[in-house]
């Protein structure tokens, strides 16, 4: 104790209470700032899949031709096989977030369960997916079978009434709303 109060009273410091600490100074050096960057425009050219509402890169598949797999379901009208998104061509199914939506896509899962779909692409787009009509094995449309079921309707402007006589009785009363248009 007796050597910090010498120490003290040697650099002019008479009680330890009035003992202050060193205050900094200011460095002379500013830190390191990289010199701003060049905006690159090579994105500009390539879609990126980051946010959902940016435009999506459609593979390099022919867009009229035939595609076969396995198939995952996304709702009751869109399916991807091999990584390719295809909406069936001709058929209206609820979106998910509404009225029949979720039923629809699981009957789609049932339908194509296990099995090796084949789509027909007939060179349209729709969205970020190539439209193609869409079977089985055992030669069954997928888009005629999901209204058959009475989970989708034909969507006459693009199908020419092609399913039309597959609606149940009373269907687009219960579909009707659950659409969004």
């Amino acid at each position: 104790m007796g050597l910090i109060r010498f120490l003290l009273r040697l650099f002019g410091k008479s009680s330890r209470h009035s003992y202050k600490p060193p205050t900094r100074t200011k460095s002379v050096c500013q830190p390191y700032k990289p010199p701003p960057r060049k905006k690159s425009t090579s994105h500009l050219n390539k879609p990126s899949t980051r946010h959902a509402n940016e435009q999506v890169r459609l593979p390099v598949f022919p867009e009229v031709g035939v595609l076969e797999g396995k198939c995952h379901v996304i709702d009751g009208d869109t399916i991807v096989i091999k990584r390719t998104k295809i909406r069936l061509a001709g058929v209206d199914a609820p979106e998910l977030d509404k009225p029949w939506g979720q039923k629809s896509k699981w009957a789609m899962v049932q339908i194509v369960k296990g099995q090796v779909v084949t789509a027909k692409l007939n060179g349209e787009r729709s969205h970020d997916r190539l439209v193609a009509t869409c079977y089985l094995p055992d030669g069954r449309d997928i888009g005629a079978e999901l209204i058959r079921q009475g989970l989708a309707l034909d969507w006459s402007k693009f199908s020419g009434g092609k399913y039309k006589h597959l609606e149940p009785k009373g269907v687009r009363r219960k579909l009707k709303w659950a659409h969004h248009r």
